[in-house]
């Protein structure tokens, strides 16, 4: 291993724990300032979400969002509008139909 190799394995190792140090900084930064303003948080979540949503709001909030997130992650693995997009959304539905159905069927 030549003078210049090993100069280079240091700095890649001190670079690899400045990164980690600094990141390790930020994570105790964020938590410190969680366990800080948890108490307040609490508060407003009890007071907000106090009396829920109820059926059918939750229903049209979670098909909405499920929608949405399936367009994404088509368009973020590469299908596209070509690939397997056209049959996601209406599978989607389709089993959300089901399964709400049934929950209200049952409950």
């Amino acid at each position: 291993m030549s003078q210049e190799d090993r100069r280079d394995s240091r700095l890649a190792l001190r670079l690899l724990f400045g990164i980690s140090a600094l990141t390790a900084l930020l994570v105790a930064l964020l938590v410190l300032a969680a366990a800080v303003s948890l108490p307040g948080l609490s508060d407003w979540v009890a007071v907000t979400f106090d009396d829920g949503m109820g059926l059918k709001n939750a229903a049209l909030v979670a098909a909405i969002v499920s929608v949405v997130l399936s367009i994404v992650f088509a368009l973020a693995a590469g299908e596209g509008l070509i690939g397997e997009l056209q049959f996601m959304i209406p599978g989607f539905f389709l089993f959300f139909v089901f399964f709400w159905l049934m929950l209200a069927w049952i409950f």
